[in-house]
Order: structure tokens, then sequence, then C-alpha cells
């Protein structure tokens, strides 16, 4: 049952990295690309490790996998914010220099 459980968990981790990647090619502009790119960070890739901790059995691998889902929270939201604040204060600096 947690093999099935967590083949559906891989699945639908890759299918959200796969739909975002279509996201980044198809939006427009930087702040429409950067968030499928910031959920496939984040959401995408914890799916696919969660899945693959649910294959394992309990060792230390899986408390290494564990960790590194909360590492993975922490600084792609972080290098999102980032990215973002980054891009907004260029943009606002462009603008004001053009008037």
């Amino acid at each position: 049952m947690i093999e099935y459980l967590s083949m559906i968990i891989l699945v639908l981790g890759m299918f959200l990295v796969i739909t975002s990647v279509i996201g980044v090619i198809r939006f427009p502009n930087f702040y429409t690309k950067l968030h499928p790119a910031g959920i496939t960070d984040s959401l995408g890739a914890t799916l696919i490790l969660i899945g693959l901790a649910m294959q394992l059995e309990f060792s230390i691998i899986t408390i290494k996998i564990l960790l590194l889902i909360c590492f993975l929270w922490v600084t792609c939201t972080t290098a999102s914010y980032a990215l973002a604040s980054s891009a907004y204060h260029k943009d606002k600096k462009r603008k004001n220099n053009a008037e």
C-alpha cells in the first residue's frame, strides 16, 4: 500500500515540475515566471523527496531526505523573495532614472 501511495506522490511531484516548466516558458515577464519556478522549488521537489522517502525503509537516508526537505523549504522561499525584491528595486530605479 505504501508503494502505491509513494508512486502517486512521485507522479504528482513530477507533474508539478513539468507544468511549472511549461509555465516558465509561456509566461511573459519575470514576475509571472517566478511563480511557477517557486512552486517547482518548494512543492514539486518536496513531493518527489517525500515519495522517495516513503519507498525507503526508515534509515539514516530517510532522515537526510527529511532534513533536505526542511532545507529546501527555507532556502527556496527565501531565494524567490530575494529575486522578486531585487527585480522590483531594479525596475523602480530604472523608472526613477527615466523621469
